[in-house]
């Protein structure tokens, strides 16, 4: 189920900071018709740290309701207070989510034990599928290996959306591994050659933007047909990278706004793209065939 090109979709916002149900049917109409095999509600991209909790499990209620089983939608339900994670997974569950992808506790640097405990207690209290959510450049706190493999043990730990972006990480994880486990990349940059070492997709940034190529790219890297997925990673390099000029999501929300996707909106602390980066952000859009 959770394989192939997955969006982390933005939250679309008007410019006064609410909520654009209307953008948000419009980018999950072009994903499914552009070959997304799923859609990741309210993860970091989709600004969940800047949503209240009613507004959280509206949109995944929502995105739930657009997508319509079509393919599968997953829900970011992620916290650094367990309590609060455990409310938005059986949220997620109570509104018809597929799955959920929970980011490790942030800023509180739990142990590896802390770790486990946290991603424990929720699994064995809500029955849906849960990804792990490994990205220490935002959390200050990295889920070691072994961590993982431990944590995999419990049934409805399904996977790991792993985003340091470290090959070798990949082959730490498999070596622990003893039975079927969703490996997702969690970085654009080198998620051909995850999937060629045994990954099962991406988690992607890009593909809210470049979902068509994204999707192609993940479709050939999972068909063996390395070259091809290359070739097409190539074109979308520069994309990548300047999707990352000021911190996710001000870049991609400021492109698809460029292309007419969304309204200007973007919620405090995060402010517009800064005018140095828009020309190379666009430059790059062109490269990769969107402009």
């Amino acid at each position: 189920m959770f394989q192939g090109s997955m969006v982390a979709l933005v939250t679309p916002m008007h410019e006064d900071g609410s909520l654009d149900w209307e953008s948000m049917a419009g980018l999950v109409e072009w994903h499914i018709e552009q070959g997304t095999s799923a859609i990741v509600a309210v993860g970091t991209t989709g600004e969940s740290a800047t949503l209240d909790m009613n507004e959280h499990v509206e949109v995944i209620r929502r995105t739930v309701d657009m997508v319509n089983k079509r393919i599968p939608v997953i829900a970011g339900t992620g916290a650094n207070s367990t309590s609060e994670a455990l409310e938005l997974t059986q949220a997620a569950k109570d509104a018809g989510a597929d799955g959920c992808l929970l980011v490790t506790p942030y800023y509180n640097k739990p142990t590896q034990e802390g770790l486990f405990q946290h991603h424990a207690y929720i699994a064995k209290r809500v029955a849906i599928p849960q990804l792990l959510y490994n990205v220490p450049g935002r959390t200050a706190v990295d889920m070691l290996p072994q961590t993982v493999a431990r944590l995999a043990k419990l049934d409805n730990i399904v996977g790991i959306k792993e985003a340091t972006g470290n090959l070798q990480r990949l082959k730490d994880i498999q070596a622990l591994l003893d039975g079927e486990f969703v490996l997702l990349s969690g970085d654009d940059a080198t998620a051909v050659d995850f999937i060629e070492l045994g990954g099962c997709g991406e988690i992607s940034v890009t593909a809210n933007v470049a979902p068509r190529l994204v999707a192609d790219m993940c479709n050939k890297a999972a068909a063996g047909d390395v070259a091809g997925a290359k070739a097409i990673n190539e074109q979308l390099m520069p994309l990548h990278r300047n999707l990352f000029l000021e911190s996710n999501p001000i870049p991609v929300k400021w492109a698809l706004l460029e292309m007419n996707k969304i309204a200007a909106g973007i919620r405090l602390p995060m402010t517009p793209l800064s005018e140095a980066f828009r020309e190379p952000l666009r430059q790059s859009m062109i490269a990769a065939g969107i402009l």
